[in-house]
């Protein structure tokens, strides 16, 4: 019989070569407080408590920094918005405290301002959103490797390219599983629960999304994973239950296991509460559930990534989209939303026009920093994803909240281009006798010369002629009336890439021309297309001249959800006043209807010059609304094509609206499929022939009779989501189950702007997003005032590069001033690889590759005028150039 000391010491033994071979568990509790902003909160609570719990937290980091690595105090901010409000508030010492535990990690921060939807958002909105964080970085040499998208049940593909091309590295989701159309069993079983997601450049985010079991209660998957209860009167104990959570997950034995890693973590505690005072029990709850076979660390989000990425660096990937949920709700204030898009779009022009002042003047515009960071932090908060505005805070506090921020966005960039546009005109020169004529200049702010019209504000009703200075010769012009305002419209042609043309206005009779199109009773025609206009404002007839195609499917009138073309809801095409012809001349018709079925409306469609004449195959549809409306209402395009396809424009991504399973982009599972992203353009189809459509101020639209749970991909119904609140929760119940803002807060003015163009070949998307981008970005048309020439006199071109596929998304002084040069973003819209050139007028001095919040990255070596570029297919990239 062996003695009991040789039992014990065998005992001791088999125990640790047991422990030894099993792989120790690291899971990962992670603190923050999950901000409702205006929905738990007004701005003066929740400013407070942000300053007020990163005092808590700093004072409880400070407490604990003795303590092991792995019980040591951390906090993880929500947005960088918390760091904007403290910078506020508090000295500039307690600032730099705050700077010095973000560097050291204990409290981290994402990029992205606070808990947003994007679904709805244009590409540059999310990227000026996350602005302030780059300018952190760049003042105490930071990185953020954050981005946080959270509670919201979607999300779209795109955002990961732009995340990771702003330098993020992780992000993680957690979901309400409420107020959704998804059903929490399809939101109880995710495909993938850690992997890469990574957008169609190749760029990815490395990202935590847990399945959300189906039980009452925080859990995993939600977005205070930390929290078993509500109210847990034991937290240590609460929280003890999340890593027996955590650690049953962790099955790397099984062959079927849903989780077969050995790294979790469990981010979030503030559920809605307002704020979180928790910093102890998250050190006991590490300290108590720690054993030899499970190492629990209080957690600043980024270790736990980190942990992976050096654990798992073979993760799966995922590139699809999951559609829209709340990121629909801002439609709710589809005017007020509707102008902020157009406001981004006409920033291209504010920023290159900017540019090319500051080039020649470095104080331009130094005054308007202010007003500049005022607007970024806008854009970072407009889309808040508690656009439910079901909450404490009141649907009218929430609806003057969205409309201060709409005004700071609009404010800036109206004031933006304006200067920019009277500065521009002070650096060219006057016509010698101001009696005789007068000059103006005509800026093209995408990189490539174009053919299209310019108006010129031109009060008074005497002929003229208008000349290019270039050329000499006369151009193509009328006069017209527009927003009551008189104009001199021209056929611009040839006008260069990020630059201008010269023209001057004499007095005098114009040159005849023929009228760009023919009005006869309800059609107007030119040789690309014959368009019959309704009383109603419908479109009966578009037809298709070069491809002998009719596009308008006539409906069966009466059949549920049977729609004609450009339809609001019409019940009787017919209904409407007669039919006007207005601003009738050789450069465009236009003809009007004016109706009252079923809403107060007006329908403007306009044809231009034909391409014979250096023109463009576009028909330009002008829609508004005259009248307040409570009830979800789109603008319908009923199209005669077989099984079409569409693609479309979400944001950082263009996307084929079928399900992954059929060759599509959307997910087939866990996503919601009736409301598609609409930024610039949608294309829907056939193989050789379809309609390309340019969208200014829908953010979303449907594919016929699509729901939540079902995507008509065939469908040749198109429907622009004009506005109203898409989801309704329950029958008989408080109103606050209807979720976003009632009755368009009271607006009764709407516009909307769609062009159209046919195509015959295949679809393409960089095709597609030069229309749109012509479209969106009329040429603009300034009066010139100087008394000497800085520029040259009669025509300039900033970019002269030879680049097809890549288009100029941003052209701007840097944040921090012309002296740090200008800052030159660019899409690939080619679907391989591209080493393009980008040729300037200018010599370059030095030139970097930078995130998309300008922070450098990689330096560049340019050759004198010349810098070659490397692009993944569809891949957005930003550089600064000093010249």
């Amino acid at each position: 019989m062996k003695p009991a000391s040789y039992l014990l010491f065998s005992a001791l033994l088999f125990l640790g070569l047991t422990l030894s071979a099993q792989p120790v568990k690291r899971l990962y509790l992670a603190n923050d407080d999950h901000t409702d902003y205006m929905w738990t909160g007004n701005e003066a609570q929740y400013d407070t408590v942000f300053v007020r719990m990163i005092d808590y937290y700093l004072a409880q980091i400070d407490s604990t920094q003795n303590n092991p690595a792995d019980f040591q105090a951390r906090f993880n901010l929500d947005g960088s918005y918390w760091i904007k409000t403290y910078q506020k508030f508090r000295s500039p010492a307690q600032v730099e405290r705050l700077i010095s535990r973000i560097r050291t990690g204990h409290i981290s921060s994402p990029l992205t301002g606070l808990v947003s939807t994007y679904g709805g958002q244009p590409t540059e909105a999310v990227l000026r959103g996350m602005y302030y964080a780059g300018q952190l970085e760049r003042q105490w040499n930071l990185r953020f490797r954050l981005a946080v998208c959270m509670e919201n049940q979607t999300l779209p593909l795109g955002l990961s390219s732009l995340w990771a091309g702003s330098g993020a590295k992780y992000s993680w989701r957690g979901v309400c599983g409420c107020a959704s159309r998804i059903p929490n069993a399809s939101l109880a079983h995710r495909r993938n629960q850690l992997y890469r997601y990574m957008g169609q450049d190749g760029r990815s985010v490395t990202m935590k999304w847990y399945s959300r079991p189906i039980y009452n209660g925080r859990t995993l998957g939600g977005y205070a994973e930390a929290r078993r209860e509500k109210d847990p009167k034991d937290i240590v104990g609460d929280m003890g239950k999340v890593v027996e959570d955590m650690t049953v997950m962790c099955d790397t034995v099984t062959t079927t296991s849903a989780y077969p890693f050995n790294v979790a973590g469990a981010f979030g505690y503030g559920w809605d509460d307002l704020s979180t005072y928790v910093s102890p029990p998250f050190i006991q709850a590490a300290q108590r559930y720690s054993t030899p076979l499970r190492k629990v660390r209080v957690s600043n989000e980024e270790d736990f990534f980190a942990d992976v990425d050096r654990s798992y660096p073979k993760l799966p990937t995922e590139s699809v989209s999951y559609g829209n949920e709340w990121d629909v709700y801002p439609v709710s204030m589809n005017e007020t939303t509707a102008h902020i898009r157009r406001a981004t779009e006409k920033l291209r022009s504010a920023e290159a026009l900017s540019a090319l002042v500051s080039l020649k003047d470095s104080t331009f515009a130094r005054d308007l920093a202010e007003a500049r960071d005022l607007a970024w932090e806008a854009y970072g908060l407009y889309w808040e994803h508690d656009w439910t505005a079901d909450g404490p805070v009141s649907k009218r506090d929430r609806a003057n909240w969205q409309t201060k921020l709409h005004h700071r966005i609009v404010g800036y960039v109206d004031t933006l281009f304006n200067r920019a546009s009277l500065a521009m005109g002070q650096q060219l020169k006057m016509a010698p006798s101001r009696a005789a004529a007068s000059r103006f200049y005509v800026f093209n702010p995408l990189n490539w010369s174009r053919n299209d019209a310019a108006d010129l504000d031109y009060p008074g009703a005497e002929a003229v002629r208008v000349i290019d200075l270039q050329t000499k010769r006369e151009v193509v012009s009328q006069r017209i009336q527009k927003g009551g305002k008189s104009f001199v419209r021209i056929w611009a042609e040839n006008v260069p890439s990020v630059g201008y043309k010269v023209y001057e206005i004499q007095k005098g009779t114009p040159a005849s021309q023929p009228d760009a199109a023919q009005v006869n009773g309800e059609v107007i025609q030119n040789e690309h297309y014959r368009v019959r206009l309704k009383k109603s404002g419908v479109i009966s007839e578009l037809y298709d001249r070069k491809a002998n195609r009719q596009l308008v499917k006539t409906p069966n009138v009466g059949s549920p959800g049977e729609r004609w073309f450009n339809d609001i809801g019409t019940t009787n095409p017919d209904a409407g006043n007669a039919l006007v012809v207005e601003n009738k001349g050789p450069v465009s018709v236009t003809l009007k209807a004016v109706s009252n079925d079923p809403i107060a409306h007006t329908v403007r469609v306009t044809l231009f010059r034909n391409s014979r004449q250096g023109g463009s195959p576009r028909i330009d549809i002008e829609d508004s609304l005259q009248a307040n409306f409570g009830d979800v209402k789109t603008w319908a395009f009923s199209l005669n094509l077989t099984n079409p396809t569409t693609n479309h424009e979400e944001l950082g991504a263009v996307l084929t609206a079928k399900k992954e399973t059929r060759g599509g982009h959307y997910a087939s599972q866990n996503a919601r499929y009736d409301w598609q992203t609409f930024n610039h353009f949608a294309d829907i189809g056939e193989p050789a022939f379809g309609l390309t459509i340019s969208n200014q101020d829908c953010s979303f639209f449907k594919l016929g009779k699509s729901t939540p749970d079902s995507l008509w991909e065939t469908s040749a119904q198109f429907n622009a989501l004009a506005g109203g609140q898409v989801d309704t929760y329950g029958s008989g119940k408080k109103d606050t189950l209807r979720l976003g803002i009632y009755n368009q807060n009271g607006v009764t003015k709407f516009r909307y702007h769609f062009a159209l163009t046919t195509r015959t070949a295949a679809f393409d998307a960089l095709t597609a997003m030069r229309f749109a981008l012509e479209d969106q970005n009329p040429l603009v048309a300034g009066a010139v005032t100087g008394t000497q020439a800085t520029y040259p006199e009669t025509n300039f071109s900033l970019l002269k590069a030879d680049t097809p596929g890549l288009l100029i998304w941003t052209l701007k002084p840097s944040e921090e001033g012309i002296g740090n040069g200008l800052i030159a973003r660019f899409w690939n819209l080619n679907k391989t690889h591209s080493t393009p050139t980008l040729n300037w007028a200018l010599p370059i001095h030095r030139a970097w590759q930078t995130t998309h919040i300008e922070t450098n990255e990689q330096s560049l070596k340019p050759a004198k005028t010349s810098l070659k570029t490397n692009f993944n297919a569809r891949q957005i990239n930003t550089y600064r150039l000093q010249f």
